[in-house]
């Protein structure tokens, strides 16, 4: 069901676990999925040895995906007109994220109506790995 301005306020939740228990697997997947084969993703040794690391870590567009799924599931697909972030903190093997998207504003333009939505991603110890922002098409 399409989400509807009248049913939303400013200060407004919806929050989602967008992964529990990240694997080193998911990393190595997403790597195939994605053509980006950084070692600092997939391979231990370099990563801890060569780069400094404590371990591999997520790609920072796995973690902007998962936060997109989210946002697909509360608004809908096809309604994000615009969808930002930044990463603020590394993901790793083990972490379990829950994403949160706040209404910040509710407005119309040219006849449509759009919700702006405030994002944030943090892991399983509550530290922000992402924070960004949307605005999603709504129904009147």
């Amino acid at each position: 069901m399409a989400l509807k301005a009248g049913n939303l306020a400013v200060g407004d939740t919806h929050r989602a676990r967008v992964v529990e228990n990240l694997t080193r697997t998911q990393l190595v997947q997403y790597a195939g999925a994605s053509g980006d084969y950084n070692p600092l993703h997939t391979d231990e040794v370099y990563t801890t040895q060569k780069a400094g690391y404590r371990s591999v870590f997520a790609h920072g567009m796995l973690t902007m995906g998962l936060t997109g799924k989210m946002l697909t599931d509360y608004v809908g697909d096809g309604r994000l007109t615009r969808f930002g972030v930044r990463f603020t903190n590394q993901v790793w093997p083990g972490d379990t994220l829950d994403a949160t998207a706040t209404v910040a504003a509710l407005r119309q333009e040219g006849g449509q109506h759009f919700v702006d939505l405030a994002l944030s991603t943090v892991n399983q110890d509550g530290v922000e790995v992402i924070s960004g922002s949307a605005t999603a098409r709504i129904d009147p």
